[in-house]
């Protein structure tokens, strides 16, 4: 069967690069899946985990925003962050996600109110990636 190369780039450096039958992101402007031999695409992504298919092995990773550029069966994903499942702390992550529903439920001021709610999505994505 036919594959992608997917690479999974941060600031940090890389984060994930194999081949894969098929991947799923959460585009911007809605899911995207993406199969060998699609159109070559940029697009922004939004705070949510990547899907990644190779057989019956199925992976997720947590990404936080970035773009996805696919051209000649070679998926790159630019991202602001990324984890693995096996790298992300549960503890941490429930902590993050009580403190930004502290935040926002305070109302401080708007700058706040939208840096808690990025926060909030951040710490919901890595704890639904590990639950699954």
């Amino acid at each position: 069967m036919k594959t992608l190369t997917v690479s999974v780039v941060t600031p940090n450096g890389p984060v994930l690069e194999g081949d894969y039958e098929m991947i799923v992101a959460k585009a911007e402007t809605g899911e995207i899946g993406i199969l060998p031999n699609h159109i070559p695409l940029v697009a922004p992504l939004s705070i949510a985990a990547i899907r990644l298919k190779n057989g019956n092995d199925q992976r997720q990773l947590a990404v936080n925003g970035g773009v996805m550029e696919v051209s000649s069966n070679k998926v790159t994903i630019l991202a602001q962050s990324a984890e693995k499942p096996e790298d992300i702390d549960e503890k941490r992550a429930r902590e993050a996600k009580e403190r930004a529903e502290r935040r926002i439920q305070s109302k401080q001021d708007d700058i706040d109110y939208l840096r808690a709610e990025l926060a909030l999505k951040r710490a919901i994505n890595r704890l639904d990636v590990l639950s699954k």
